[in-house]
C-alpha cells in the first residue's frame, strides 16, 4: 500500500485537530501518511517533501498549521498537487484568526484550498471527493457518508417531538 494522501502539520500539538482528517480517510480507506514538518524550524525538508511529492504518488497534501501557519503555503510553492490548508487553534494564535488569514490569504498562483478553523474533518472529506473524481470506489463511499449525514438531521429531527410544549405547534 502506498499513500496517495499526505497529511503534515507544523508541530506534533496540531495532531488532535488533524487526527480528525486522518480518522476520516481511514474510514474511506484511503492510504495517507501524517508527517510533522515545520516551515519555520525544517525549511529544507518542507521543500524536499513539496518538491516530490507527486513523483511520490502523493495526489492531495492536508497541511494543518497554528499561528502564523505559513507551512500550507510555502508547501504549495514547491508543488503542483492540490493543497488544502487547516487553520489551527494554537497557544501562540490570536484566537486562530491569524491562522485563518495566513493559509487563506495566498498570492496569485499559488493557491490553497482552506477549511475552516480547526476543520480538519472538511479537509479529509474535501480529500475523498477531489480524488473521487477519477475514483468510483471512493465516490460511492463519499455518497455513503453524506446519505448517513442526512439521516443523522432527519432522525434528530424526528427525535424532537420528544420535547413536549403547551404551546408549540406540532
Amino acid at each position: 500500500m502506498k499513500a496517495v494522501v499526505s497529511i503534515i502539520m507544523g508541530s506534533t500539538s496540531d495532531m488532535p485537530v488533524m487526527k480528525k482528517a486522518a480518522d476520516y480517510l481511514n474510514e474511506m480507506e484511503i492510504p495517507f501518511e501524517i508527517n510533522a514538518l515545520s516551515a519555520h524550524r525544517t525549511p529544507e525538508m518542507v521543500e524536499n517533501f513539496a518538491s516530490n511529492a507527486r513523483e511520490n504518488g502523493i495526489k492531495v497534501i492536508i497541511a494543518g498549521a497554528g499561528g502564523a501557519a505559513h507551512l500550507p503555503g510555502v508547501v504549495a510553492a514547491f508543488t503542483t498537487v492540490p493543497v488544502i490548508g487547516v487553520p489551527c487553534r494554537s497557544s501562540i494564535s490570536i484566537d486562530g484568526w491569524d491562522s485563518i488569514l495566513s493559509i487563506l490569504q495566498m498570492p496569485p498562483g499559488i493557491p490553497v484550498a482552506t477549511v475552516g478553523l480547526d476543520g480538519a474533518l472538511n479537509a479529509g472529506i474535501l480529500t475523498a471527493q477531489i480524488l473521487a473524481t477519477d475514483n468510483e470506489e471512493i465516490h460511492k463511499k463519499v455518497h455513503i457518508y453524506k446519505e448517513n449525514l442526512k439521516q443523522k438531521i432527519i432522525t434528530a429531527n424526528n427525535d424532537l417531538t420528544s420535547h413536549k410544549y403547551p404551546f408549540r405547534v406540532q
